[in-house]
């Protein structure tokens, strides 16, 4: 039987046709606020794991131990997102980027609620522990399956030239949520005393990641499924098993996307999490003094990252992770010497220049990520990609801490670690853009989708 093309309208830059502003709009919250309450239980659980969650479940350990075991509890949950991305990868290249997406953000918000009711006080620290972990193993499936999900459904209802801004929004989420978790911590220690906010005033954070699923699942339900996707499923064009097609057509993508990615999320990790314990345990800054400056970095970012992400737009965004990268080379062991002296002028100075490089490779690592690899298995990829990165990100601050330890706190400890991410992802933003140039498809494969043929019925 002769085949019929499958059509469907498409824009100028052979993207799917425009949107209504107001759907544009929509679809864009959309994408960002999975994003922002991942950011958010990401930095409510590294500023409860950096101040409570030591003497809390783990004090049997003395102090540097329970340190060390509470920064393990962050790792933990990067652990199990490789397993989380294979999972919702496949369900987001099977049923749909935006019915996934439902249920990751569902599932994230749960767990996160959950660690705020879990019970501390003498003998309840081992079954506080155990819950703890398991907890966090929740929120890494559902991590898993929530940032590749995100920018496809910001790219995928974007023009070609448009996406790598539109690929940039998902990251906002990173400073919406450092902003609202940093601000309202350092808003309750200072309205409640340490005190307080060792006895019960911890949870609040928590607690409030469930009406924040209300408000999310909202946004997501009342957006479409994405062009993209609905070519895939009319044209029959669906890979039966995604991951695995990803791994075997392109594998020299996912170690590119792997070192692209390690200092947009490496850099966090390193600077809000390990950073905040090491400047109160070794610097002298007490928590209120560091809060006030991440959280000031983070408001920047808001500024940041769309404007990182429209220049994307206009020289691409591999070569914006490059410059971040390079930048941030440059100035890894000088923050670091500065910092071990610093005013807190020269602290919130520090945590501002400090963060605006990375923050390059950052707002432009999704449009980067996305280039690489085919629509058929793109959720797959990006997710899968993107967690494996994370899960060596997520040991970040305990790896620090243990060549901290080894060198004495030395000044220049964290900044080896700085400069190994950013010459990694500079490596690897050098060589997404010669994979791009030298005939990788890129996100424009994932559009191609319009002329696929498939059967006449008989």
């Amino acid at each position: 039987m002769p085949s019929i093309p499958v059509q469907t309208p498409v824009g100028p830059a052979g993207g799917p046709a425009p949107r209504p502003h107001s759907a544009t709009r929509r679809v864009a919250a959309a994408a960002t606020v999975g994003t922002a309450l991942e950011s958010y239980d990401f930095y409510v659980y590294s500023y409860f794991a950096a101040f409570f969650a030591g003497p809390f479940f783990f004090s049997a350990l003395g102090d540097t131990g329970a340190l060390l075991a509470s920064f393990a509890t962050i790792g933990v949950a990067f652990v199990v997102r490789p397993l989380g991305a294979v999972i919702f990868g496949h369900l987001g290249d099977r049923i749909g980027r935006r019915a996934t997406l439902l249920i990751t953000i569902a599932l994230m918000g749960v767990a996160t609620g959950l660690v705020g009711l879990l019970p501390t006080g003498e003998g309840w620290a081992a079954f506080g522990a155990v819950a703890l972990v398991l907890l966090r193993i929740l929120q890494g499936l559902s991590l898993g399956g929530e940032w590749g999900g995100a920018v496809l459904l910001a790219t995928e209802h974007a023009d070609a030239r448009r996406r790598p801004f539109f690929a940039s929004l998902p990251q906002l989420g990173s400073p919406i949520g450092s902003v609202a978790a940093g601000g309202l911590m350092l808003a309750m220690f200072f309205g409640l005393g340490p005190e307080a906010m060792s006895a019960w005033g911890w949870r609040v954070p928590f607690l409030l990641a469930v009406p924040l699923i209300a408000v999310s699942l909202y946004l997501r339900w009342s957006i479409d499924e994405t062009p993209v996707f609905k070519q895939l499923q009319a044209a029959g064009a669906r890979e039966r098993n995604p991951v695995w097609a990803a791994i075997r057509t392109q594998p020299a993508a996912f170690g590119v996307a792997i070192l692209v990615a390690l200092l947009g999320i490496g850099s966090y990790s390193l600077m809000n999490t390990y950073t905040m314990g090491y400047g109160v345990a070794s610097l002298g800054f007490d928590e209120m003094q560091l809060l006030t400056a991440a959280t000031i970095g983070g408001l920047l970012q808001l500024v940041t990252v769309p404007a990182f992400g429209l220049l994307a737009t206009r020289i691409g965004s591999a070569r914006v992770v490059a410059l971040g990268a390079l930048g941030t080379l440059l100035i890894a062991f000088p923050v670091y010497l500065l910092l071990a002296d610093a005013t807190f002028g020269m602290l919130v100075t520090l945590m501002i220049v400090g963060g605006i490089l990375p923050t390059a490779s950052w707002a432009a690592l999704g449009g980067t990520m996305q280039e690489l690899f085919h629509g058929r298995h793109a959720y797959s990829a990006l997710s899968v990609a993107y967690a494996l990165a994370a899960v060596l990100a997520g040991f970040i601050p305990a790896l620090t801490g243990v060549l901290g330890t080894a060198t004495g706190n030395a000044w220049w400890h964290p900044g080896i670690v700085l400069a190994a991410l950013s010459a990694l992802t500079l490596v690897g933003a050098v060589l997404a853009q010669r994979m791009r140039r030298f005939g990788v498809e890129d996100a424009e494969a994932t559009h191609a989708v319009a002329v696929e043929r498939v059967p006449e019925p008989a």
